[in-house]
């Protein structure tokens, strides 16, 4: 099944997913809105800021127009940063066909009104189907045809499907989940934990601080995800531990090294700015805390990240809160899981 796809956004996210779809044979109209980066990549078949080395195959073409670059596409799929989906939405929606499938790849939150992006696309294409693409995944691998596992979640089994025969290839394995609230939720807050990770890191501490980030990190993401509709089996899964575990570890992951460098003592502009990308934890951490008031759900890790961000709070102090805080036991919040079915669609 080959395809007309339109790839909004040519960072290294969009670039990578550009590459792969264009390799399995797919027709692929990548837009980005810099035109010095249309330019370069123009001549040089090649995004050199983001994904240095790496070619771009003949059947991508390239837009600065991103009226041209959706028309008369199959699937469209956002890879802009998270705050830009609303405006990227309205630039385009007069032209966009109720048969063209969206599809979001971006991690993140909508920071004005605390929205997940599925939200956020059936306020402004409410007729289009939809799909979120997550999972752990660097760019700089997938786009060297590393081995890479996905997963596509829709309300539509069919819909989920379809996306999934899009994008499966001997180098990328999809799988398909119908818990689009739990997929999102583990993409975007994944990274909160990750800039603790790298906290950790540029404090120097080792193994047993991260393996407990992580493994704490995973439960008050889920214990959220819960209480707003998520399936608890979710966050077991590739977008939920799967990615955590990746984007805490790897010096791929721009939020861990972010907060390497807020570890090391730097003040959180300079550290976003040094990161050189869009950093989806910064935001993510505001809007989770303010999710976990709104829904009075205890997340205490984030609880801290938020406060180094936004009270400078000193990183030191906010680890010794988290290791005094109230004794409790780890069984006590072992979830029932539940069954994770389709409607039908």
């Amino acid at each position: 099944m080959k395809s007309i796809i339109s790839v909004i956004g040519a960072g290294s996210w969009g670039t990578a997913l550009a590459i792969s779809l264009a390799k399995k044979g797919h027709r692929v109209k990548l837009w980005m809105r810099n035109p010095k980066q249309f330019e370069q990549m123009e001549k040089s078949r090649e995004n050199i800021k983001y994904l240095s080395g790496v070619l771009l195959p003949e059947n991508i073409m390239l837009f600065n127009h991103i009226e041209e670059a959706v028309i008369d596409t199959d699937l469209i799929l956002l890879t802009v940063s998270s705050q830009a989906v609303r405006g990227i939405l309205k630039s385009f929606k007069d032209i966009v066909k109720e048969n063209q499938v969206i599809v979001n790849a971006a991690k993140g939150l909508e920071k004005s009104t605390l929205l997940r992006i599925s939200e956020v696309v059936k306020e402004e294409l409410p007729k289009n189907s939809f799909a979120v693409l997550s999972g752990p995944s660097h760019a700089e691998e997938v786009c060297r045809d590393m081995p890479t596992t996905l997963v596509v979640a829709s309300d539509s089994k069919a819909v989920a499907e379809y996306v999934q025969d899009i994008f499966i290839s001997p180098k990328l394995r999809m799988y398909v989940n119908p818990d689009v609230i739990g997929v999102e939720l583990g993409g975007a807050l994944k990274n909160v934990i990750a800039l603790g990770a790298g906290i950790s890191d540029g404090l120097g501490y080792g193994d047993n601080a991260k393996a407990a980030l992580i493994t704490r990190g995973i439960r008050e993401i889920a214990r959220l995800g819960q209480t707003v509709g998520a399936n608890i089996n979710t966050f077991a899964g590739l977008s939920g531990i799967g990615d955590l575990i990746v984007t805490c570890t790897s010096m791929h992951s721009r939020n861990r090294r972010c907060g390497i460098k807020i570890g090391q003592g730097e003040k959180v502009e300079d550290a976003i700015e040094s990161v050189g990308m869009v950093v989806e934890g910064i935001i993510t951490t505001n809007v989770a805390y303010e999710l976990s008031k709104k829904y009075d759900v205890e997340m205490p890790i984030t609880s801290e990240i938020y406060r180094i961000i936004n009270e400078n709070r000193d990183v030191r102090e906010a680890v010794v809160n988290l290791m005094m805080r109230s004794r409790t036991h780890e069984m006590e919040e072992v979830v029932e899981s539940t069954n994770n079915k389709w409607k039908c669609k």
